[in-house]
């Protein structure tokens, strides 16, 4: 197991990881959740007199979320309730001199360690460890912290690096997410078990599926991924409309494996018996599976889906989330998604809720993140640690 917050000593500088990754509308940087958590982390260290440099990324090269982290800093201060500084520079003499002036108590993010080559670079963990980025930043510092575990899956410099040269520690969210997202895998259930799946991907939800066959008892399916489930079971949908590119390339690259999944699992595979649309009037319209021909995009779970899915959730002992069941962005359509999430809240049952947007939906529609186990702010890593897959930054840590 890796070291905590709670085996650090005192009075220490730190090198701290951390994810605050976000949507870039227009320019300006967008708050999130991730903010909130990771200020948790900072405002604990900052608290205990700690002197800290902080890492963070900000979207890759060549896209339009690629900025610095000037706005991240003010937007990461207003939680904080103290100044973060910042400098446009990330090892260079700016950034060490600034390092240098670092006080106690005292929070410096350093500029988007994407700007750098080494960053990216595909090296091992011991080459990351030898290049210019770390041999210059390690020194500065008495110990790393990696509280990025959305990142976790990422073999980048500033998360497998730090570890070779510095002693290391697992920030509160790490620990947290890292807890959770891996209760699938470690922890026995003796009532049964959930887990529901959307979203877009299902070569990601598939590899799920087969990793936690152990686990889970029932499989809740809706989005994309439903429908190309309802198509294997002989439905006239999940393919793609005017407008739509989701469904027949991955068709193609799943359907044997898919309709593998349906003889194998059977009755554990639950499939929406009604789907919702747009109707002529922009309004939600709903249709039953059975003899549907699809004619339009379908945008959500219908209401007797949800209500089945509901009565499933109620029996649980614990009910996993990946993937949402609509497209809840828009309200019209968020019924499938708020409904289960909403019934799941309600329960008393051990309840992880990830897969990158659809933790969103909690706070989007005003439910309380208390309500549940656990709310993740992981896609990626969220995904590796339900299969049971390895994360590379978490055996850095435990090294």
């Amino acid at each position: 197991m890796f070291q905590t917050l709670d085996d650090l000593s005192d009075e220490e500088r730190l090198l701290v990881r951390i994810d605050v990754n976000s949507p870039v509308e227009d320019g300006a940087v967008q708050d999130n959740r991730r903010f909130e958590r990771h200020a948790g982390t900072l405002r604990e260290l900052a608290d205990a007199g700690y002197s800290l440099g902080v890492l963070a990324h900000q979207g890759r090269p060549g896209r339009d979320t690629f900025v610095d982290l000037e706005q991240h800093a003010e937007i990461l201060s207003e939680h904080l309730d103290r100044e973060v500084g910042y400098v446009a520079d990330t090892y260079g003499e700016a950034a060490l001199e600034a390092i240098r002036d670092l006080d106690g108590g005292e929070v410096l993010l350093l500029e988007n360690v994407r700007m750098i080559d080494e960053e990216l670079a595909d090296r091992s963990p011991e080459a990351h460890a030898e290049s210019g980025f770390v041999e210059a930043l390690a020194p500065e510092f008495d110990a790393y912290v990696n509280d990025a575990y959305s990142t976790a899956h990422r073999g980048h410099a500033s998360i497998v690096g730090f570890p070779q040269v510095m002693d290391a520690y697992a920030g509160r969210v790490m620990e947290a997410e890292y807890e959770a997202n891996s209760a699938i895998q470690q922890r026995e259930f003796d009532g049964h078990v959930a887990m529901v799946l959307g979203g877009t991907k299902a070569d990601d939800l598939i590899g799920v599926m087969e990793r936690v066959d152990d686990t889970v008892d029932t499989f809740l399916m809706g989005g994309i991924v439903g429908e190309l489930f309802l198509r294997a079971a002989g439905h006239d949908v999940g393919y793609d409309v005017e407008g739509t590119e989701f469904f027949d390339e991955q068709w193609d690259d799943q359907e044997e494996t898919i309709g593998e999944l349906l003889d194998s699992y059977g009755d554990r595979i639950r499939l929406p018996v009604d789907l919702a649309y747009e109707d002529g009037d922009d309004e939600r319209a709903e249709v039953a599976v059975e003899g549907v021909e699809k004619e339009t995009s379908f945008l959500d779970v219908g209401s007797d889906t949800v209500s089945e899915y509901e009565e499933v959730v109620a029996d649980s002992e614990a009910v996993f989330v990946k993937g949402a069941l609509g497209v809840f962005e828009d309200e019209r359509f968020a019924d499938g998604t708020v409904g289960v999430l909403e019934a799941i809240a309600g329960t008393d049952c051990f309840s992880v809720v990830g897969g990158g947007d659809t933790s969103r939906a909690v706070e989007m529609y005003g439910m309380d993140e208390g309500d549940f186990s656990h709310v993740s702010i992981a896609g990626g890593a969220y995904v590796r640690a339900l299969t049971g897959e390895s994360l590379v930054a978490i055996e850095a840590l435990e090294r």
